[in-house]
């Protein structure tokens, strides 16, 4: 019986300490959701103010607008495109669901894949379903250090787009939601063709009085390219990091609820077991006393 209660007792220890660990990844992952969120809000509210740039300068640019613009993408170039997953583990389906959208997606358009990973997680299961990565980027762990990667990526597709080895790029990331925690999303983000052109010069203005660009307009234009897609790249990151964090904020929240139920069963036995033992002492005792108190037989004479 002694072994069997202090078997007991070191796995309510150890369900206890892992409990604590639990409730603390619990509070940092709640805490990051935060700031990532902040961050998405605000890179919205710019986003929007760099479209509504790009929608003036390509109403007034004419034929500067067409001269950045790029045409179709044909059926021979490649597909670039990034897909934002983990570094690290503990997310439920984060990485499996954006993979498999992201190969669905590219699975329906004209030209090979080619992808870039960002997150080891990620990377391994592209590598896994048969569409092994161009490159593998460590996911960033605050916002600042979201800005140096998308410089990073920046420059890797600018380089293979350069030498006309990838015609186009879409980014693959998880979105925040607060229903259903978070679901995968895509944005194409280039080419920058007359679809683009388009669609922006059609973006409803604010206001009824539209603004004028002044100086050169096809200087502005190109910053404001520019600045859509650093800013396009930043959001979708934030917001796979908002995602990540509350995937695990989840992961999180079901441990802890499996860890309570674990410890009510273990200590629940533990308790019917210190009681059995008790009662098979009282037992002993009241069994030995009433031996005792039993009166004793004279011996027959001979």
């Amino acid at each position: 019986m002694s072994d069997t209660a202090a078997s007991l007792l070191r796995k309510i220890d150890s369900a206890g300490d892992l409990q604590s660990v639990v409730r603390t990844m619990k509070a940092m992952a709640a805490s990051s959701i935060s700031q990532y969120e902040r961050s998405v809000r605000a890179v919205a509210d710019y986003y929007r103010t760099v479209e509504w740039g790009l929608s003036v300068c390509i109403r007034g640019a004419g034929s500067t607008a067409s001269m950045i613009a790029e045409p179709r993408q044909t059926a021979a170039g490649a597909v670039g495109a990034v897909v934002f997953g983990s570094d690290q583990g503990l997310v439920g389906q984060f990485n499996d669901l954006v993979t498999d959208f992201a190969l669905g997606t590219l699975a329906g358009l004209s030209g090979k894949p080619q992808v870039w990973a960002v997150g080891e997680r990620v990377h391994a299961r592209l590598a896994d379903a048969g569409l092994p990565p161009l490159g593998l980027f460590p996911v960033p762990n605050s916002v600042k250090a979201i800005a140096p990667l998308v410089g990073q990526i920046l420059v890797a597709s600018e380089t293979r787009h350069g030498r006309r080895e990838v015609t186009g790029l879409h980014l693959f990331y998880n979105r925040h939601t607060p229903d259903a925690v978070y679901a995968p999303v895509s944005q194409r983000l280039l080419p920058l063709d007359e679809d683009w052109r388009r669609g922006l010069a059609e973006l409803p203005w604010p206001t009824e009085n539209l603004p004028e660009v002044f100086g050169d307009g096809s200087a502005t234009l190109r910053a404001l390219i520019r600045e859509y897609l650093f800013v396009s790249l930043f959001r979708a990151c934030a917001e796979s990091l908002a995602s990540e964090n509350a995937s695990r904020l989840a992961a999180m929240q079901r441990a802890e609820k499996n860890i309570d139920e674990l410890l009510e069963s273990l200590r629940g036995t533990s308790h019917r077991l210190r009681q059995s033992g008790i009662d098979e002492e009282l037992f002993d005792v009241i069994s030995g006393f009433e031996a005792l108190a039993e009166p004793r037989q004279p011996q027959a004479r001979k």
